[in-house]
């Protein structure tokens, strides 16, 4: 059985994939361009992704690759205040997609259940503040830093290296005092990879279930479709579906995406011929 709690809820994800709606209150994020940035428009866009079907909602104050400097009191403005809001308003679980321990502390004091750290734990006090809020928490895997540029990764075993990695990070996380049901991983794709990498690793996803932990796949819209697929951002749709399909058939059982509606019906079909006699 594969087990996450979030906050008092708690989810048998053995068969089943849970969507996550990405929302960006940034005003350079890499697929919106800003077009949630204003708070207003985050509470509208968050609105259709519940009625779309989101399981759960991540927002996040800074994007992940290169940009001009947010500032902790910055990234505290955007997503504190908007993560109240949500909370108050929509009853599914509320993520923070921060690196910053202390961004994350206060948005467990404003209703989030889940923290979402594309930088593999670096903050040390990350897993304290998750812990003693009784928060869960998303391991990722970065081979450098987030907002710094990996154009040339190299690995000695790609998918080893990976696993090893978040095998590390979740044994962090339970030394802190996260219960296991409270731990998701989550490769990183495009986060210091290659187009060539990201596919590798979306491939041989099971590789990473076996570690024992909810696998959080993070592939909508991204860089490496792109490239593969000679894309355009706003080209990418089918083919983040189409990952999230065949991640899903390999395991990975969080979904964060863009494309709600589309993908919790690539999700519901998938259960049903699963669940088929």
């Amino acid at each position: 059985m594969i087990e996450l709690q979030l906050g008092e809820r708690s989810y048998d994800l053995t068969h089943h994939a849970l969507v996550m709606g990405i929302l960006n209150r940034t005003p350079d994020s890499f697929y919106d361009k800003g077009l949630t940035f204003d708070l207003d428009a985050l509470c509208k866009r968050a609105e259709q992704l519940v009625a779309d079907g989101a399981d759960l909602l991540d927002v996040g104050g800074v994007k992940a690759g290169p940009g001009p400097e947010v500032t902790e009191p910055e990234e505290l403005e955007r997503v504190v205040g908007a993560i109240g809001i949500l909370a108050d308003r929509f009853d599914v679980p509320i993520s923070v997609d921060t690196w910053r321990a202390s961004v994350a502390k206060e948005s467990y004091a404003a209703g989030a259940v889940l923290g979402n750290d594309i930088s593999g734990f670096a903050d040390p006090d990350y897993l304290s503040v998750a812990a003693a809020a009784g928060a869960s928490v998303v391991a990722t895997h970065i081979r450098l830093a987030p907002r710094v540029a990996d154009p040339e990764p190299v690995y000695g075993d790609l998918v080893t290296d990976v696993a090893d990695f978040l095998s590390d990070r979740a044994t962090k996380a339970l030394e802190a005092g996260i219960a296991p049901t409270r731990i998701v991983i989550d490769a990183g794709l495009d986060l210091g990879k290659t187009a060539h990498q990201s596919l590798v690793l979306l491939r041989e996803s099971e590789a990473l279930v076996a570690l024992g932990y909810p696998l959080l796949l993070s592939a909508s819209n991204k860089t490496f479709l792109g490239k593969t697929l000679d894309l355009e951002i706003d080209e990418r749709r089918e083919a983040s579906l189409a990952a999230a399909a065949l991640g899903m058939a390999r395991g990975c059982r969080i979904l964060r995406v863009h494309d709600v509606a589309g993908t919790v019906r690539v999700r519901d079909v998938i259960s049903a011929i699963v669940g088929s006699p």
